[in-house]
């Protein structure tokens, strides 16, 4: 997949409304099973990782879980889970942190995101590079909320950043076209023609693929 590493033109997306392309047998069902045959079949392996990881968090005097909205298929809004990797007073600490520094603000309203996030923990800046914070996501993939490749997870607050709609035609996904490429390099609105792309080409074959270099990506620890 070329466009793994390419910085998209966000220009070109500018679909009025949710547009869905031509459905199949995998697009209408098979993708379903699929997530679910993966997460049962891996259960057993992530289970205990997940246990040491819970265990590490609470060590640190913190609830291992943290659940947080975001918007789902046709923009519906879910309660999504992940790991704690903040700090207690994560709120306070970003506003202060932006208000005295016009370059994380710029980066923050940019990216909506910080290279140097003051609110993340020392266990959770590991959780965060791994991305072993997102492995509760698998809840709410069996939950039928989020799928295991989509469009990464949008915040009810961050629509109004989003160009298009394409983002609402699929479920979210704990992996996905724009989480393996250039994300820590790209603005936030540049996810919508990943987004428009996965809409134009998903299948069996696409979504094997994107775990498959999911993978690779957490080997090289390039999350955030």
């Amino acid at each position: 997949m070329a466009f793994y590493n390419s910085r998209p033109d966000i220009n070109s997306v500018s679909s009025p409304q949710i547009e869905l392309y031509p459905g199949g047998l995998y697009r209408n069902g098979g993708k379903r099973v699929l997530d679910t045959a993966l997460i049962l079949i891996a259960l057993p392996f992530l289970l205990p990782l997940m246990a040491l990881i819970a265990v590490a968090i609470m060590v640190d005097g913190r609830s291992p879980i943290y659940t947080q909205d975001r918007l789902g298929e046709g923009w519906k809004t879910f309660r999504l889970f992940k790991f704690r990797t903040m700090r207690p007073d994560a709120d306070a600490l970003l506003k202060a942190h932006l208000d005295a520094n016009p370059a994380a603000r710029a980066e923050w309203d940019r990216d909506q995101k910080l290279r140097n996030d003051p609110r993340i923990t020392t266990v959770g800046r590991f959780l965060r590079k791994s991305s072993l914070d997102e492995l509760p996501q698998l809840v709410n993939v069996l939950l039928g909320q989020m799928s295991l490749v989509g469009p990464r997870p949008m915040m009810p607050e961050q629509r109004v950043l989003y160009p298009g709609q394409y983002y609402a035609a699929h479920r979210p996904g704990l992996t996905g076209l724009w989480q393996v490429s250039i994300r820590n390099g790209s603005a936030f609105p540049a996810r919508a023609l990943y987004d428009e792309r996965y809409s134009r080409e998903v299948s069996l074959r696409l979504d094997l693929a994107t775990i498959v270099q999911t993978f690779r990506v957490v080997a090289r620890g390039t999350g955030c």
